[in-house]
């Protein structure tokens, strides 16, 4: 017996409208979960939370003048920067690495030390996303008061 066209379309058809009432039952099933809404709301205020918390830029910024200061302030985004990029939040950590290489007195030497322990695809985005943190650095540097030196930042 020899399968035509139409007939085939039809099962085509057919098994096209199975799948999509099978996925429809069980989204509604899904949604009518007490524990699904619950999770949603937790999913969206974790979400919320890391992104207010990526906006923010690690705390108050440091006086320039004040080497202990610049040097916590430092320690403290290298180490914001590496716990968000093991829990997964790349854009994040990548942010506050870009704040640990623009305050770093010595920017060469940090960005051949990250270069060596990064993957190449997440040091690439911190490369493309360092002059933005570093504008956006000192335009907040200048509302406060600070002032970067040219040369501090590369």
């Amino acid at each position: 017996m020899e399968i035509t066209r139409t007939t085939l379309g039809i099962a085509v058809g057919i098994a096209g409208t199975l799948f999509l009432g099978y996925c429809v039952y069980f989204d509604q099933q899904r949604r009518k979960d007490p524990l699904f809404k619950k999770k949603l709301r937790e999913r969206r205020q974790k979400a919320h939370q890391n992104a207010s918390r990526s906006r923010t830029l690690g705390g108050p910024l440091p006086d320039m003048s004040d080497h202990e200061a610049m040097q916590r302030f430092f320690l403290q985004q290298i180490q914001l920067g590496e716990e968000l990029l093991a829990a997964g939040d790349l854009e994040a950590g990548v942010e506050h690495l870009g704040q640990a290489v623009t305050v770093c007195g010595q920017t060469q030497q940090l960005l051949s030390v990250l270069q060596q322990t990064m993957p190449a695809p997440i040091f690439h985005l911190l490369l493309k996303k360092l002059p933005e943190v570093s504008e956006r650095l000192r335009a907040s540097m200048k509302a406060n008061g600070n002032s970067l030196q040219e040369e501090d930042v590369e």
